[in-house]
């Protein structure tokens, strides 16, 4: 069975519609319509039927878009999510805890942030920005470094 055969219905006629939607004829159509819109309403003595018409028109196309806008950002999301999954899984140095954490609760995020605060603060002393990867690792190149750097003041001391 073809990928195409399983896509349902809905998935084809939401991917042709935000694909229209967003191109220029779409705005171009939007445009024309709002331009004899106003055009006419000399024609209807700018009534009340003719106001109702813009706005019943825009309403419903509005309600109808908020939908198909969140279901194409819902789609583009999940391919992103993926994507940087892919990446973090093949990569060895990078954490697999990354993997999936938008399914997390908010209180699990803000542990991640913390997280990554707390590299953030162990690496504003150093030059290079791709020293380390993980907490563990910061601290243990922090002490190394402040191992060398004693070592350093110490010898630095016998050569006087």
């Amino acid at each position: 069975m073809s990928t195409k055969n399983k896509v349902s219905l809905f998935e084809r006629f939401s991917n042709a519609a935000t694909k229209f939607t967003g191109s220029s004829p779409a705005f171009i159509s939007a445009v024309a319509i709002v331009v004899i819109w106003a055009v006419s309403g000399p024609i209807f003595h700018y009534s009340e039927t003719w106001q109702l018409v813009i706005n019943t028109g825009t309403t419903i196309i509005t309600f109808l878009m908020v939908f198909l806008i969140q279901k194409a950002q819902n789609k583009d999301g999940k391919a992103i999510q993926l994507k940087l999954n892919e990446l973090i899984a093949s990569h060895e140095k990078a954490s697999n805890r990354m993997v999936d954490i938008e399914d997390l609760t908010e209180e699990e995020l803000d542990q991640f942030h913390k997280f990554y605060a707390t590299l953030a603060k162990l690496a504003d002393d150093d030059a290079d920005i791709h020293q380390s990867h993980s907490i563990d690792v910061a601290k243990k190149l922090h002490r190394q470094k402040m191992v060398k750097m004693i070592k350093d003041v110490v010898n630095d001391g016998k050569r006087d």
